[in-house]
């Protein structure tokens, strides 16, 4: 067993795990797939990825809302004695002109490299965090298709046991939300239905490029990840605050998330804000999020979206586990 330190840095969110790790056992059935027991799981939204699908870079402030909260997570691995730490940059340090800022920043607050890793390495941390506790469960059929969600792109990714295939799309809340619905500076509240159509078109667009890699219509269990989709589901079970044990691996429907994606479509930032468990980070950019994963339902044809609280951050836990 030991003790590691995953922390996924995103387009809008910054996330940390740290726990103690046993790496998987080939001689015993038991512990054929290891064991994560988390200590610390945190996340803070720094929206890193601001203004970087229309300036290529990113901003000063955005910068140091992420360093901020580096330095958080470092007191917080020098605490629990992690061993080891593996920090993973996604999309919003792939696509921007000055990542080496973002990366030496990095390097001297926590001693590492942040890896910006390409869109198919983030698909399978995503596949191995959300599917490890899955494969056993006989009431879920195989292949799963697991869609994460993120600020800046998504990833979708099928497989049984291991990865099948796998491709990230450009279309993530923040991006959808920067591109289409602000107007002169101001995010419209709630979105004109040119605004809403726009989405829907850019991320069919998506979908068709990912359908050429991922045969998406072949997934016999939906697996959703990230924000978007777990304040979706926290919306959907009605819960008074958020309750990650209530949310993870609940099963929601297509014609519930229709729902709570027309009510967020429809809403206010100030209606939006009120639901007890919204995030002030997500209040902006969750109705272009539940409009991406509605979408994604309607593509594959899913009766439903089951709810992981594990991904890429697990993934990349359990890749320090060997």
């Amino acid at each position: 067993m030991k003790r590691v330190a995953a922390i996924d840095c995103g387009t809008n969110s910054i996330r940390l795990l740290v726990a103690e790790a046993t790496a998987p056992d080939s001689a015993s059935g038991a512990g054929a797939t290891g064991e994560l027991k988390d200590l610390d799981r945190r996340m803070q939204i720094v929206r890193l990825g601001q203004g970087v699908d229309r300036t290529g870079r990113l901003a000063p402030e955005a910068l140091e809302r992420t360093f901020a909260a580096c330095r958080e997570y470092a007191a917080v691995i020098k605490g629990l004695g992690a061993e080891q730490v593996r920090f993973v940059a996604t999309s919003a340090s792939r696509d921007a002109e000055n990542r080496d800022d973002f990366v030496r920043g990095v390097v001297d607050i926590l001693g590492v490299e942040p890896e910006v890793i390409t869109g198919d390495q983030e698909a399978e941390f995503s596949f191995n965090g959300a599917t490890k506790e899955l494969t056993g469960r006989p009431d879920l059929e195989r292949p799963f298709l697991v869609v994460d969600i993120g600020g800046g792109s998504t990833e979708f990714v099928l497989g049984a046991d291991s990865v099948r295939a796998a491709r990230s799309v450009d279309v993530g809340c923040v991006r959808m939300t920067e591109r289409h619905l602000v107007h002169e500076g101001a995010i419209s509240d709630p979105p004109t239905p040119g605004q809403i159509a726009a989405i829907k078109a850019d991320v069919a667009t998506a979908l068709d490029r990912a359908e050429e890699t991922v045969p998406l219509r072949e997934a016999a269990t939906l697996v959703g990840l990230a924000g978007s989709v777990t304040t979706v589901a926290a919306i959907a079970l009605g819960l008074d605050r958020y309750e990650s044990e209530a949310i993870h691996h609940s099963r929601i429907s297509l014609a519930k998330v229709r729902e709570i994606t027309d009510r967020l479509l429809s809403s206010t930032h100030a209606e939006r804000a009120a639901i007890p468990v919204m995030h002030p980070g997500r209040v902006d950019v969750i109705a272009a999020g539940a409009l991406v994963l509605l979408s994604i339902m309607e593509r594959t044809g899913a009766a439903e979206v089951v709810v992981s609280e594990h991904d890429i951050l697990d993934g990349i836990a359990w890749s320090l586990a060997g």
